[in-house]
């Protein structure tokens, strides 16, 4: 048995790519902006070459025959299109299918659909994918409403709400008291929250950020303010963020827990 001495990667697999617009939250979505750029449809979901790249192997080499992926990697899966896009139904059987394979890894996905993750699980969804976390994005309270009670429901190892780009204050408050796991504490495991990007940016108010990170340290759930957005008001003050400081600005406000 080869054992690999390689360390961990952390990567981006989009095994298919293109999308459709779910709500409001997607109106000036980053993969339409870079598509149509460069004169490409982006509502056209096709699978990529990157397809089956978790299970690939080198051909060559100190470590010829194993997986390309080194085992302890952390896989951002799908952030070119949304998993559970139904034009990719024909397709995510096999892509469940090396998920099993490499249970050596870990991978991490973010949808706008949670009304199709029940039908589309993989048939043995058990112990065995407890190594993937699937994410659910809500950008305002209208989204939070809509989705937390269909996603929260679901049968899986890990819940976590992306509230991004946020685009107004959010009480997830109810959903934390109403979904709770068998040793009493919140379903919902981890918050995310981050600011749009991009020159139509819409605004990113801190306050609605400052509230959010109140509820999750309140009750016990961890919070990542992972992006300030191109527009960021603050203390009642417009600030435009450049790209290459709306990240690291974001964690020097010191709300990641």
């Amino acid at each position: 048995m080869n054992i690999d001495p390689r360390p961990p990667m952390t990567l981006n697999w989009n095994l298919w790519h293109g999308c459709t617009k779910a709500s409001t939250g997607c109106l000036h979505c980053y993969m339409y902006r870079r598509d149509e750029a460069i004169g490409k449809d982006p509502s056209v979901v096709y699978k990529t070459d990157s397809f089956d790249l978790p299970v690939k192997r080198l051909r060559s080499g100190k470590y010829k025959g194993l997986y390309k992926i080194p085992k302890g990697s952390h896989i951002f899966t799908c952030f070119s299109s949304d998993f559970f896009h139904p034009d990719a139904d024909k397709w995510r059987d096999e892509a469940w299918d090396m998920m099993h394979e490499r249970s050596d890894c870990t991978f991490f996905m973010i949808t706008k659909r949670p009304q199709r993750i029940a039908d589309h699980l993989p048939a043995g969804w058990g112990d065995e994918f407890s190594h993937v976390t699937i994410a659910v994005t809500c950008e305002n309270q209208d989204m939070v409403d809509a989705r937390l009670p269909v996603y929260l429901s679901l049968p899986l190892y890990h819940h976590a709400v992306m509230v991004e780009p946020i685009l107004s204050s959010v009480n997830l408050q109810p959903y934390i008291e109403k979904y709770r796991s068998s040793d009493g504490s919140p379903v919902i495991k981890h918050v995310s929250a981050g600011g749009e990007s991009g020159r139509d940016a819409r605004v990113c108010d801190y306050a609605w950020v400052e509230d959010l990170h109140g509820q999750c340290v309140e009750n016990g759930i961890s919070f990542y303010y992972h992006q300030t957005g191109a527009k960021l008001i603050k203390d009642g003050k417009l600030y435009n963020i450049p790209r290459p400081l709306q990240h690291s600005q974001a964690h020097q406000a010191g709300l990641d827990t």
